[in-house]
């Protein structure tokens, strides 16, 4: 439960690390330093040009897990991909209604409701993709945030050649615009201390991930063979259980979450990878991976950032100067914590869904120094 209390701390609470004392859910954030703006997300490296839409998609076989007035469960799917063109209208970042959502949800004060609606990005809205099939990559965001919070991997990730499928899992965010202009706010944030959450929690995303698999529309060029799943905070989390319930999931990253599902006692096959904070550290405040890494008998690996805190693998921190967040001396930088997670992130994409070997997951590198393997690495540290 600790990552989901950390996760719903908000992008804003950057100066108090998640890997040292847990934050109860909701708290204050004040900016601390005078507010910039806007934020523009860092370019894609891999050189492709990408676009970005947006679908809308109904689950009529089961009800919603959280209004129980709405009999169907709606989801709001975001694409990334490598587009045709390169010139056309940025995508939004998020709207200027879920931007006064997040930052009230967040208790930022002191900056416009509609600060982070201004976010520029790189993507272009509805472009047309570039033909060719491609593997597909779901992003799973962490509890109260919208999946535009992973924009930056997203992006980074449709240039280097990958279509990405970003799921807004439907009221367990402060805000999600949904196909008919209504916005779903977090039905679940009254639930997160209920024993069981968790477990709930990433059992629903597994269900939701299965379903956008079923109904991704054909004409989008999808691989469906090479399938991968990555999430931050508890949609880490929700990639193992994904991965455990539908074997069309064939490789996996939690970023800096606690994992529920549980896995079989016969050992699970398929790559995987954690990418965390300090906490993560054997025998550090969280012990699920520790419990976990004994049961993965495939390909994987377990990699502990140092500097890194629980927003590090998101927008967050490249968003801190316009929330008049001040980044704390002993913290990754923006940018740094943003090359890290995309380098990481991509060549184990790379390597389990392109088979092209990644001598950066072989071992620690120089060029990286902040990442240290664990468990030998940490056990020697």
């Amino acid at each position: 439960m600790r990552q989901i209390l950390a996760a719903a701390a908000g992008l804003a609470v950057l100066a108090t690390s998640a890997c040292t004392a847990p934050t109860p859910p909701r708290s204050a954030a004040s900016p601390s330093a005078t507010p910039t703006g806007p934020a523009t997300l860092p370019a894609p490296t891999g050189g492709r040009p990408i676009g970005t839409t947006v679908l809308y998609l109904k689950d009529t076989s089961r009800p919603d897990p959280w209004n129980l007035d709405v009999n169907a469960r709606e989801l709001k799917v975001t694409l990334w991909y490598p587009a045709g063109q390169r010139d056309g209208e940025r995508a939004p970042y998020m709207t200027p209604k879920e931007s006064e959502l997040l930052v009230k949800g967040l208790r930022v004060t002191g900056i416009p409701y509609d600060t982070l609606s201004k976010t520029r990005t790189n993507a272009v809205k509805d472009a047309e993709p570039a033909g060719e099939k491609l593997p597909l990559v779901v992003l799973s965001p962490g509890f109260t945030k919208p999946v535009s919070t992973l924009t930056s991997l997203a992006e980074d990730l449709a240039g280097r050649g990958y279509v990405v499928a970003g799921i807004d899992h439907t009221y367990e965010s402060y805000a999600t615009t949904l196909a008919d202009g209504r916005v779903a706010e977090c039905l679940a944030c009254d639930s997160d201390t209920d024993a069981g959450f968790g477990t709930a929690v990433v059992a629903g995303r597994a269900a939701d991930v299965s379903f956008v698999l079923d109904r991704l529309p054909s004409k989008w060029p999808i691989d469906r063979s090479r399938i991968a799943m990555v999430g931050q905070s508890i949609g880490g989390a929700a990639a193992m259980a994904a991965m455990v319930k539908d074997p069309r999931v064939r490789a996996g990253i939690d970023m800096d979450g606690t994992t529920y599902a549980r896995i079989p006692k016969g050992g699970f096959s398929r790559p995987f990878m954690f990418l965390g904070s300090p906490q993560h550290i054997p025998g550090g405040r969280d012990n699920s991976w520790d419990r976990d890494w004994k049961l993965l008998t495939g390909w994987k690996r377990w990699l502990v950032l140092t500097g890194a805190e629980h927003q590090s693998f998101t927008d967050g921190p490249l968003l801190s100067g316009v929330l008049g967040v001040k980044t704390p001396a002993n913290v990754l930088p923006a940018a740094r914590s943003a090359e890290l997670t995309r380098t990481y992130v991509a060549a184990f994409l790379d390597q389990h869904l392109k088979g092209r070997r990644q001598a950066v997951l072989d071992k620690p590198s120089s060029s990286y120094p902040e990442v240290t393997f664990c468990p030998a690495g940490c056990a020697q540290s």
